[in-house]
């Protein structure tokens, strides 16, 4: 048990500080940039329009589904088709939480190649979606226009003080219900790989960076993991052995992509977009990472990591933590335990009941995250009738009140891209 907590508990300490500090700049940003500002330059069929989607995304912490409505919207505002396969391919890979995050774990080289990765993948992902969309129509399959649920509903209060309570709110409760979860899981799992694999175990592959690469991508391609969840993970399986260059497609494969992202994603875009989205992101990360394993020393991306577990391991012997760490972390711990326990309660207790109306539940399938929850909200909350709607993400259970269409509802939320049925 020892052996399993210290590592868990050294490697939060850690990360956050840069946490805390990335999920204030990703506020700042949903609170003070126009969401209009993100659709009106990307309408273009060219190359200033891809390049505008990834400078727009890379900064946004999305996790790989949360980004599709996102995406679907923009789409339905008129951006091309290159510029939103481009944010598709960009936004997960990276953030502003994950990039000060991976500088704090795994170091500055890491730090500076994930958004590097992330835009030359897009740029590549979004030109090769605009030769494809070619002779195709504007038209997206059935999706239900709906805002950005990175970008939310604005606050009523536009004023400085009123966006920055906005911008709190934003990024620690909505961001920490998205990411937290998923931050969590990471951390376990980087646990679980330091105590039950074996030292050096990747080793065998030292000599062949390419299938390395490859066991990476099978692996990473179908799992659900944000990109600041998938830092632990990638820190613990290169103090396992891993080569820097298979850490870093675990790093942007894994963040990119998931199961319920690909279905998605081929219903609203179609096939032919889903393979561009899926290519770019394999060539992508075994581009970069043969050239990491290659042509760049391997001290470059070891040291700062080695230096993290070193003082992992001081600690035992009674090192003293920086007082700053500590706060982090036990601030990070109460903005999470507020989270996932607080704010889960008060929507237990939210009243959807009314005699005058009627009240209907339905079950909802293919939520992954507090993101498709809002898109799901959003679809329903268009459907002629409907008064109230509340969406349990954790059950997959939605309880709409009004005078509706019970088949509307069902019909609104498969356009969105989920599964529905009448309980």
């Amino acid at each position: 048990m020892k052996e399993y907590v210290v590592p868990f508990v050294y490697l939060f300490l850690e990360m956050a500080p840069y946490l805390l500090l990335g999920f204030l700049i990703a506020g700042i940003l949903h609170a003070f940039v126009p969401q209009d500002l993100y659709r009106k330059w990307l309408s273009g069929n060219d190359f200033k329009s891809v390049l505008l989607s990834l400078l727009f995304g890379i900064p946004l912490p999305l996790c790989s589904c949360g980004v599709i409505p996102t995406a679907v919207s923009m789409r339905k505002e008129g951006a091309s088709a290159g510029a939103t396969t481009g944010f598709l391919i960009s936004t997960p890979q990276t953030g502003v939480d994950s990039i000060a995050a991976t500088y704090s774990v795994m170091g500055l080289p890491f730090a500076v190649l994930r958004p590097l990765v992330a835009l030359v993948t897009g740029l590549f992902g979004g030109i090769a979606s605009n030769i494809v969309a070619k002779g195709e129509t504007d038209e997206v399959k059935d999706v239900e226009d709906d805002s950005c649920c990175c970008c939310g509903e604005e606050s009523e209060d536009k004023s400085f003080i009123g966006r920055f309570k906005s911008a709190f709110d934003y990024a620690f409760a909505e961001m920490l219900e998205v990411i937290g979860k998923w931050l969590i899981v990471g951390l376990v799992l980087a646990g679980l790989v330091t105590v039950f694999v074996p030292d050096g175990f990747f080793t065998r592959f030292l000599d062949n960076p390419f299938l390395s690469m490859l066991a990476v991508l099978v692996i990473a391609v179908p799992m659900y993991v944000c990109a600041t969840g998938s830092i632990p993970i990638a820190a613990a399986l290169m103090l396992k052995g891993l080569s820097p260059g298979a850490a870093l497609v675990f790093l942007m494969a894994g963040p990119a992509t998931n199961i319920a992202s690909m279905m998605v994603l081929g219903k609203t875009l179609g096939r032919r977009h889903l393979l561009v989205y899926l290519t770019s992101i394999i060539l992508g990360a075994i581009s970069f990472g043969l050239a990491v394993d290659l042509l760049l020393p391997r001290e470059w991306f070891t040291a700062d990591l080695m230096s993290t577990y070193h003082s992992t391991c001081c600690a035992e012997e009674g090192s003293a933590i920086p007082w700053w760490q500590i706060a982090s972390a036990i601030l990070l711990a109460v903005l999470l335990i507020r989270v996932f326990i607080l704010r889960r309660l008060g929507r237990t207790h939210c009243s959807c009941e009314s005699s005058s109306v009627k009240v209907e539940r339905f079950q909802v399938k293919g939520m992954m995250c507090n993101h498709c929850r809002e898109h799901v909200e959003k679809a329903i909350r268009e459907v002629p009738g409907v008064t109230s709607v509340h969406v349990d993400l954790a059950s997959g259970v939605a309880t709409v009140e009004g005078e509706y269409s019970c088949a509307a509802v069902i019909e609104a939320v498969r356009a969105a891209g989920y599964e529905c049925a009448e309980i």
